[in-house]
């Protein structure tokens, strides 16, 4: 069962990175019956009907036929698809290995320990450090 779920969703993903939606293939009978009237009507061959319907004769065929049009509207792969993804590339004039960090660095001063209660241990030599 896992197997056939990770073949479903894997043929999804190819399927959408094509642009083939699940609609395009039940529209492939439209696509075979539209083939037939054309290979009959006009003998034309697959890659011409092809050419006609997706390539470079599309425009002059739509001009020509417009009693087709209602067909050519049912065919699968007719939807219009954008994508829109701007890459911006910014390249600044100072070298990525010159630049500077951002934080700055700040050295304190010397530490100075000054006592703020009184002498509890009086003069021993484990006091705690009065200049560092």
């Amino acid at each position: 069962m896992n197997k056939l779920i990770i073949i479903a969703t894997s043929m999804l993903i190819l399927l959408q990175s094509m642009n083939i939606h699940f609609n395009d293939l039940a529209e492939m009978d439209e696509l075979v019956e539209h083939y037939k009237f054309h290979s009959e009507e006009y003998g034309d061959s697959f890659l011409v009907f092809l050419s006609k319907h997706y390539g470079d004769q599309k425009v002059a065929h739509n001009q020509k036929h417009q009693e087709e049009q209602k067909e050519h509207e049912k065919l699968p792969f007719q939807h219009q698809t954008q994508c829109a993804q701007p890459l911006v590339f910014v390249m600044d004039h100072n070298s990525f290995m010159e630049s500077r960090s951002e934080i700055p660095v700040v050295k304190k001063g010397d530490f100075h320990y000054q006592i703020s209660y009184s002498h509890i241990w009086g003069d021993n030599p484990f006091q705690p450090p009065k200049h560092a």
